[in-house]
């Protein structure tokens, strides 16, 4: 088998479930995005957890492959579960249903990054986008713009679902 790593998820059929651990890095009024030559959004630091490993660690070493800085973990912020349909790439036509750990992550005082980083292949860049202007760009998850601007004490749970419901038609 060699040292392949099991990611913490399945597909079965067209429904396909991960459990990831992301962060929220914030620098300056902004916070730190990940986009890629293929898709046409920016999303979130982070990846699915592997199998035995926390999600504490899990972040940690996404945070690493991503942007060459070793980030400390300041506190698990929000549960996310998300619901969506994915329309593109290998997970086309997929139900998708994901449980993301969100840690926030302590500040360096610089955007300063050694980024070089690839996802399925194709290069991965980072973005700080500005807090405030979130609204203007097409990244996900979209809670993060409300989060980052308001106050929190312990851990947040959040639900999203962006699935295209279906229209059922009743047969009389």
């Amino acid at each position: 088998m060699g040292n392949m790593e099991y990611n913490c998820g399945f597909t079965n059929d067209n429904k396909w479930f991960r459990y990831r651990a992301a962060a929220i890095i914030v620098e300056e009024g902004c916070v730190l995005f990940a986009g890629n030559e293929k898709d046409d959004y920016y999303y979130s630091i982070g990846g699915a957890v592997h199998m035995g490993e926390t999600a504490e660690d899990a972040v940690k070493r996404e945070v690493f492959e991503e942007t060459g800085i070793k980030y400390e973990l300041d506190h698990l912020a929000v549960i996310h579960e998300n619901f969506f349909n994915e329309n593109m790439g290998a997970l086309k036509g997929m139900d998708c249903h994901e449980i993301a750990f969100y840690f926030m992550m302590k500040p360096r005082g610089t955007k300063e990054l050694n980024s070089d980083s690839y996802t399925q292949g194709v290069r991965e860049s980072m973005h700080w986008l500005p807090i405030s202007e979130l609204d203007n760009y097409k990244a996900f998850p979209t809670f993060m713009k409300d989060y980052l601007q308001t106050e929190h004490t312990g851990v947040e749970h959040i639900v999203t679902d962006e699935r295209i419901q279906k229209k059922m038609v009743d047969k009389i």
